[in-house]
Order: C-alpha cells, then structure tokens, then sequence
C-alpha cells in the first residue's frame, strides 16, 4: 500500500486471539468441547459458498489486490508525515528567498515522487487550480482503486452468515432424512448448527473487521497525499515558511 516501513499491528492480532478464544473459553465454560465446534463439512460450505460469492461480485484485479491489502493489514501503518513535512518546509524558504526555479537542482534530493512531481509544476508555473485538479483525481482514483480491493472483505462478512445459515439448512435436511436412527438426531443437528456458527464467527470476527482495517488504512495513506499536495503547492504561493509548517502539521491530528 505504501513504502513505508510496517510493523505488526498488535491490535490486529490481539483482535482476534481475544474475540476467538473468549468464543472457546465461553463454550469451555458452558462444559463445551472444542471438538464439538470442529466440523469439516460445515467449514467447505461456509468458505468456499462464501469465497465463490465474492469471486461473483468482484473483478479478479480487485480479488489479487484485496488479499494483498489482507496481509498489510495485520502490519502497522507507519506514515511518515515529518519528513515531508521538513522538506516542504525547505523548498518553501528556498522559494521565497530566491525563486520557485531554484527548486529545481534541489527535486532529485526528495524522497516523494508525488512531491517531486508536484514542485515540477510549482517550477514550471503551471496554474495552481490545474495542478490541484490533476493530483486530487490522481488521489482520488488511487484511493477507489484500493478501496474496491479491501471492500472483498466486507462483501465476505454480507454473504458469511447466510452462507452458514445454508450450510445449517442443508445439514437439517440431512438429519430429516435419517429420523428412523433417533440416537443421531442430536448430535446430528448440533454439526448442523456448527454451520450457522462458522459463517457469523468468520463475518464478525475476520472478514468485517479487516475490511473496515483495509478501510481506514487507505483513507490516512489518501490525507497523507492531500497534506503533500497543500503543502507543495503553498511553496510558490511566497507564504512564510512557518505558517506552511503549522498548517501541514495540522494533518498530523486529523
């Protein structure tokens, strides 16, 4: 999603340690067992009657990048907003203490090529309305771009319940079909039930969760760019280096 350095995102693992083993542990409590919860059938029905709705609604594109976007998510997200920041901050005193064409030797030192790409309009005087538009549909195509990809998940959490509630129907069926042997019927319905409990437990506990993770991941990367573009395009406007600085840090709180 970025070139920024990630890390593991502790919540996100935590997340789910905590919401899957409170399920495990309630279930224990309530003199459950764990090999009870543990039924092949019922996880073929609701993983892949799940996988094969999303595969229906979505674009392959968007199936690659979204179980892309999947892995980041359980990384944290480490923008860096200091750096380009100070090096706004640099190219706007430059600016004003000689000209915005003193900018120039100084692009290849940058290390955000939307920056660079930014200043060379700044450089070349190119109207700031123009160049706003250009990098604000850049951003914004970008941005739709991957939140198509992460929304995968979301459209997963929609169809895992009733994918689960599918499964339980079938495995009743199954039950209603062999009532002559009554010493199976309550085994066979609580495998049945098993079905219902997999396709809720992977919707509000995976499949929703990174998806709204994917989500707000790409929306701080997008204001990340917006601050680079309020900021590169303030350079040739001769403000004081200053108040560019507060107004970039101002980002930082949103």
């Amino acid at each position: 999603m970025c070139g920024n350095i990630l890390f593991m995102d502790r919540a996100t693992v935590f997340g789910l340690i905590i919401g899957i083993g409170g399920i495990l542990l309630g279930n224990f409590f309530d003199c459950g067992h764990i090999a009870s919860l543990a039924q092949g059938t019922a996880l073929i029905i609701v993983l892949l009657g799940t996988s094969g709705a999303v595969l229906v609604s979505n674009k392959s594109k968007d199936i690659k990048l979204g179980f892309k976007l999947f892995k980041q998510s359980f990384k944290e997200q480490n923008l860096n907003y200091d750096k380009p920041i100070s090096e706004i901050v640099e190219c706007a005193k430059l600016a004003k203490k000689e000209s915005p064409l003193a900018l120039e030797p100084k692009l290849d030192q940058l290390q955000s090529p939307m920056l660079k790409d930014i200043l060379r309009n700044v450089i070349d005087g190119v109207d700031t309305k123009l160049t706003r538009q250009i990098f604000d549909n850049i951003i914004h195509k970008e941005e739709q771009r991957l939140l198509s990809a992460g929304k995968i998940w979301s459209d997963a959490g929609g169809f895992s319940p009733t994918i689960g509630i599918i499964g339980a129907v079938l495995g009743l069926i199954h039950v209603m079909g062999n009532l002559s042997d009554t010493s199976k019927l309550g085994s066979g319905i609580a495998v049945a039930f098993v079905a219902t409990i997999y396709g809720v437990g992977f919707a509000n506990l995976v499949f929703i969760p990174i998806g709204n993770k994917i989500k707000k991941n790409v929306l701080e990367i997008s204001k990340h760019k917006h601050m680079i573009l309020d900021g590169a395009l303030l350079v040739g406007t001769g403000l004081n280096a200053h108040l560019i600085e507060q107004k970039l840090i101002s980002y930082k709180g949103k």
